[in-house]
């Protein structure tokens, strides 16, 4: 039990070195190249904040656990609702943009009905991940001529933006670290999938299980340290901003581009994990509209509510 630890926490560490890695090589060789730095924060850096569930689901995939890769996807949007939002709403009310409410979470929504449609099936052809990925590339391009016509804040970019590092004395070392990112990226999703599949196996879980539930809460919790801390400093304005446009691309990105290059299907994936996903997406419109914020007993009821699925998925 020792070693399967010691590989998902040190997949972990290396997934989330990984990323950090190449968003800030990234990021930095764009802004050398004279991209601008609006595109960079909506391209470099979103797709750079999502590459950990990306390697997994990737890894997954190929392998052929395509639960996993799944399973990842479902429960890490319904992480990101249920327990990112809940818990930091539980430490401070999280005020909610208009944009949010007009555009956003109606978006998710229906991107979250439009993937369970495809998933019907239980299973992901190149053709629907191709059109994931069209669906992807079109909301990235709509996102970044809003920044350009509406201002930064208005677009979600402005913390994106603040994060930007500023490009190194030498290319090499940004190259560097986009080769570097990428390999702890590989590495880590190898270990913490093995790490995680071999302990939920000794407990008797499926491997549809172990991805909505290991997979998808280890891969999310760097965002779920930095919206706790924010939260805790009442600088958690833009939480739900972030969560809407992750849970987007987890659908869109994550389950699009594997499929592309492998097909998979999810066949221990059951109905009621496609129902909680979409419910969840749906139930945060009401709570997120009244009064433009997510008050503290609402994120109570995001939080106990994860709590119950889980707790019924695990033992069921």
């Amino acid at each position: 039990m020792i070693p399967s630890i010691l590989l998902l926490i040190g997949g972990l560490v290396f997934l989330t070195v990984g990323a950090e890695g190449l968003v800030r090589g990234g990021s930095a060789l764009a802004l050398r190249l004279r991209i601008a730095p609006v595109v960079v924060g909506l391209t470099v850096v979103a797709f750079g904040t999502s590459a950990p569930e990306l390697a997994v689901s990737f890894r997954s995939a190929l392998a052929g656990q395509g639960d996993i890769a799944v399973g990842n996807v479902v429960g890490s949007n319904i992480f990101n609702i249920a327990m990112i939002l809940g818990l930091s709403a539980m430490i401070c009310p999280l005020a909610v943009h208009i944009d949010l409410i007009r555009r956003d979470i109606p978006l998710m929504i229906a991107v979250t009905g439009f993937g369970w449609w495809l998933l019907r099936d239980q299973q992901i052809s190149r053709l629907e991940g191709a059109l994931l990925v069209a669906a992807l590339i079109t909301y990235m391009a709509v996102m970044i001529v809003q920044s350009r016509r509406r201002g930064l804040a208005e677009a979600g970019a402005e913390e994106a933006l603040a994060e930007l590092p500023k490009p190194s004395a030498s290319v090499w070392l940004e190259v560097v670290m986009i080769v570097a990112g990428l390999g702890l990226l590989v590495f880590g999703a190898d270990w913490f999938i093995s790490g995680a599949v071999a302990l939920a196996r000794r407990a008797g879980l499926s491997e549809a299980v172990i991805g909505i539930t290991i997979v998808a809460a280890g891969t999310s919790l760097p965002e779920l340290a930095t919206s706790v801390v924010a939260a805790a400093r009442k600088h958690a304005d833009i939480a739900v901003g972030n969560v809407v446009g992750s849970n987007i691309f987890n659908l869109l990105g994550i389950l699009g581009l594997p499929a592309m290059v492998k097909p998979f299907s999810a066949f221990g994936m059951v109905t009621t994990d496609f129902l909680v996903m979409a419910v969840t997406a749906v139930v945060l419109f009401p709570l997120a509209a009244t009064g433009f914020t997510l008050k503290r007993w609402e994120g109570a009821l995001l939080f106990a509510g994860y709590v119950a699925y889980t707790a019924y998925r695990v033992t069921g």
